[in-house]
């Protein structure tokens, strides 16, 4: 076991909380529907990476010695343990048929859990201290993320109105500026 996975994953899910209580405060259409409870998906977020089939491979890949085959191979088994347990995750909607005709199917995914996956990509901008940076990270991510139409066309949405809250907000207006200039470079 190691402190600095254990202070991650305590940064991480505190950071996620974060995005929550910001929509709730900003923009609460999207937290309050049915079956959508801020606190309890803070609580709950990614409680598997503490299970042994998670924990231990990724402890062993991003605070350990090495990066050997083998430690690659365990962090693949406990990724797909991981995405099977979270329906936060996109790759959690995406149905892989038997049928080669039919290829795969992505099924739409409840709001609850497309808020929880945009404050899950969004705490990295919260760690950064740069509330934009999930912008940059969708646009760099998206032709790779596989969602239904109707999910894709829900979380471009809720970013548009993220980022438009954010731009009248004064509290980020500096680093909306800071951000609009590194555009610029």
């Amino acid at each position: 076991m190691s402190a600095a996975y254990d202070l991650y994953l305590q940064d991480h899910r505190a950071n996620v909380a974060k995005g929550l209580k910001w929509f709730e405060e900003n923009l609460p259409q999207y937290i309050y529907n049915p079956g959508i409870d801020a606190n309890k998906l803070a609580e709950e977020h990614d409680k598997s990476k503490y299970d042994p089939e998670e924990y231990y491979a990724y402890d062993n890949y991003f605070y350990g010695r090495n990066r050997s085959f083998a430690v690659v191979e365990v962090l693949d088994k406990a990724w797909l343990h991981h995405i099977h347990n979270n329906p936060h995750h996109w790759q959690h909607w995406v149905l892989i048929n038997d049928d080669p005709k039919l290829g795969e199917t992505c099924i739409e995914m409840p709001q609850k859990y497309v808020m929880e996956m945009i404050c899950d990509w969004w705490a990295f901008s919260w760690k950064e201290n740069n509330l934009f940076e999930i912008f940059r990270w969708y646009e760099d991510h998206k032709a790779h993320i596989k969602l239904h139409p109707d999910t894709r066309k829900l979380v471009e949405t809720i970013l548009k109105n993220l980022k438009k809250k954010l731009y009248e907000s004064e509290e980020y207006s500096e680093l909306m500026e800071e951000e609009e200039e590194d555009d610029q470079d």
